[in-house]
């Protein structure tokens, strides 16, 4: 179901260029969080990154509204992906960082009391995602869905006492193609597997992702993302990025991610579960996780939050 295509009002407009060019104080870390939360990234293209932030914002929003019937949806998410900062201690460790917090907290006040007198966002993306729920619920319900879903999740059971990481990961390869596959989220076939690792890609949300994974006895640390981070940085510049450990990530590793220009998101085998186990579908699920993570800085959303509603 899609929002309600109501015009957004010129006040709402302005509140939202203003709130842009305050809650972040690098251009790298706007274009990071513009690049997560669009549907199509290729706009920041257009932009000149050279220019002046508050003029990058305006001229990034009037693109937007230039041809609103196309972009309502990128706007109203915008809106509210702003409207909801929280956290601003990326601006507080700067030079004068306690006024630029601030400013900051004042725009996004401003922008979400706008907005809540004209829009109900939270209200309406809330009914989106218990309308997905309850459509894959229904999808479940369907024999061929179901049975495949059993077939990989019994795929994936069958690696756990694996000692050969090698074949571990030819399997661990098989699971994930299929489960990308099964929520249409076309997977290349170029998957190639160095020892536990697997390298490939897929498409979500009319983005391109890079996808990694391991399987190791030890979280992964601050040297496996940094490189994941460089293969990032020498692709196309909206490239964006999954990366899946069954066992997890370790905090520096995470903490070290989650500033500067974030490009990409974390899985580990409890989301891999939850999936399997039909708790939660693998769209709805990176959906949350990228929404954490425009909202927060932080790009390792836990399972048990996302359940738990935390």
């Amino acid at each position: 179901m899609e929002l309600k295509k109501k015009k957004i009002s010129a006040q709402a407009i302005n509140a939202l260029k203003k709130a842009l060019s305050y809650i972040y104080w690098y251009k790298s870390d706007l274009r990071s969080f513009l690049t997560h939360t669009i549907n199509n990234p290729q706009v920041l293209s257009y932009l000149d990154w050279n220019d002046y932030k508050r003029n990058i914002c305006s001229r990034f929003v009037d693109i937007l509204v230039k041809n609103e019937e196309r972009n309502h949806n990128d706007l109203l998410k915008l809106i509210s992906e702003v409207s909801n900062f929280k956290v601003f201690t990326h601006l507080e460790h700067l030079e004068d960082g306690k006024e630029k917090a601030k400013k900051a907290r004042e725009a996004v006040k401003a922008l979400k009391e706008i907005s809540n007198g004209h829009f109900n966002i939270e209200k309406e993306q809330k009914e989106i995602e218990n309308r997905r729920k309850e459509a894959y619920e229904k999808t479940l319900e369907r024999t061929a869905v179901r049975e495949k879903l059993e077939e990989i999740k019994n795929e994936f059971f069958s690696l756990i006492g694996s000692e050969n990481p090698q074949s571990r990961g030819f399997k661990l390869e098989k699971v994930i193609k299929e489960l990308f596959s099964l929520f249409d989220l076309d997977p290349k076939a170029s998957f190639k597997i160095v020892g536990e690792q697997i390298d490939g890609a897929f498409t979500f949300d009319n983005n391109d992702y890079l996808l990694e994974a391991k399987w190791q006895k030890d979280p992964v640390d601050i040297g496996d993302l940094d490189s994941f981070s460089g293969k990032l940085g020498r692709r196309l510049e909206n490239t964006l990025g999954l990366f899946i450990s069954i066992n997890g990530f370790s905090d520096d590793a995470v903490k070290a991610h989650s500033s500067g220009r974030r490009l990409m998101i974390l899985m580990d085998g409890s989301d891999l579960m939850a999936v399997l186990e039909g708790r939660i579908d693998l769209i709805q699920l990176l959906l949350r996780k990228r929404r954490y993570a425009s909202q927060t800085g932080k790009i390792y959303l836990k399972i048990h939050e996302i359940m738990t509603g935390k």
